[in-house]
């Protein structure tokens, strides 16, 4: 009996978690995902901020409860964090880091390896790579708290023993992707630059079955 290609790839496609899955960029992750056939779990915090999502599973809670983490990471292939944060130019933030470490605990309990993680530019040694605007006003403004917390969460998943990925992304848009993707570790002559949320989402999706980019920190830009 001849299979067809769609029976195929079913057959064949990967399991994943999505958390952050309403988020903006989120959204066009379990979007692509569904439309490759991907089986797609998503964490979110009620029914209503998910309406959209329809084809991916829906677990209901808080991304930082270890144990409902375990029981939506159960069977999965992977897991995509896509988690965000508002900015907070006084507060401090937690709430990436929480999330990171129940969501390493619960995967190293269930025993999926596979961690595909969006921060973005200004983490890390690419903090000062996003241009006069972004470097000398918004983040030292807004953004300066959120991104001390996802400095903590890419030092826990790089410390997680797991086959991760963390993907910095340029400043994000919302034009239409499609687009050539540069993916940068030398960020020495690199200053600025935008990416799609679609094409974001596009690269997250592809590492997921790649393994290119396993414990390497690439920054996406146009």
């Amino acid at each position: 009996m001849r299979t067809s290609e769609n029976e195929t790839q079913s057959a064949i496609a990967p399991k994943i978690l999505v958390l952050g899955a309403t988020g903006p960029t989120g959204r066009h992750i379990v979007g692509r995902a569904l439309s490759r056939g991907y089986d797609v779990t998503v964490l979110v915090r009620s029914p209503e901020k998910a309406p959209d999502l329809k084809g991916a599973k829906l677990v209901i809670g808080d991304a930082q409860d270890e144990k409902l983490l375990r029981r939506a990471i159960r069977g999965r292939d992977a897991v995509i964090s896509a988690l965000g944060t508002p900015a907070s130019p006084f507060r401090e933030v937690t709430v990436l880091s929480t999330a990171t470490r129940a969501l390493v605990k619960s995967m190293q309990a269930e025993q999926v390896s596979r961690l595909v993680s969006i921060t973005g530019i200004g983490a890390g040694d690419s903090n000062g790579h996003g241009g006069f605007l972004f470097d000398r006003l918004i983040f030292p403004l807004l953004l300066r708290k959120v991104y001390e917390d996802k400095n903590r969460q890419e030092a826990l998943i790089k410390n997680s023993g797991l086959d991760w990925t963390i993907v910095r992304p340029s400043i994000l848009n919302n034009k239409p992707g499609g687009k050539v993707i540069r993916t940068l570790t030398d960020l020495t002559d690199f200053h600025g630059g935008e990416i799609a949320r679609q094409d974001v989402a596009s690269f997250v999706l592809d590492q997921v079955v790649g393994d290119a980019w396993v414990h390497r920190v690439p920054l996406i830009t146009w």
